[in-house]
């Protein structure tokens, strides 16, 4: 009964994990995606856009990927439950979260790094601070890489839960002698 409860409870944390990633990358996405401002320069309206910062853009598209990756996960989380998983299916689901977390994590630090120019200017390649300018975008796009980060690491935490589940697989099968219970009652 104790090993159901604590199967359970694994599921359930698993669960809530998964939703709280999905819904930190899409909130991600939707930042940055949606993120607009216009000002006048010099008597020439111009407009800030994710799609003037390709770094952006690809984190937008990255983040609504991990997203619905997410969701599909958790509801493979919630469909399947208490059941007994086969080593392909974990394996499959260790890989594609560690994809995921590479991912999150890569996009997230190389908009960071293009909003840095942004933020300071790059005087050697005479390009100038857009922040000061853009002041309204430049937040916005801030909030999006702390959501973006938080995303990043709860799938990377999600893919060592993986990775535990691939290797209890191995660990409840290939022993002469029966393991604890509480170890491999999932398995």
């Amino acid at each position: 009964m104790v090993a159901a409860a604590r199967v359970v409870s694994g599921v359930k944390a698993e669960g809530l994990l998964r939703g709280a990633c999905a819904a930190l990358a899409a909130a991600a996405a939707l930042l940055v995606g949606l993120s607009t401002q216009t000002e006048t320069v010099l008597l020439v309206r111009k407009k800030a856009t994710v799609k003037d910062v390709q770094a952006l853009w690809v984190l937008a598209m990255a983040a609504a990927s991990a997203a619905g990756y997410h969701l599909l996960q958790l509801l493979k989380c919630l469909y399947l439950g208490r059941r007994r998983s086969g080593r392909a299916l974990a394996w499959t689901c260790l890989l594609l979260d560690k994809a995921c977390a590479y991912a999150t994590f890569a996009t997230t630090v190389a908009a960071a790094q293009a909003c840095v120019v942004a933020l300071d200017g790059a005087h050697a390649l005479q390009w100038t601070k857009l922040c000061n300018i853009y002041t309204r975008f430049c937040e916005q796009v801030a909030g999006s890489l702390a959501l973006g980060m938080l995303a990043a690491v709860g799938t990377a935490v999600l893919s060592a839960a993986s990775a535990r589940n691939v290797f209890r697989l191995y660990y409840c099968s290939s022993h002469a002698s029966p393991p604890p219970r509480e170890t491999c009652a999932a398995h």
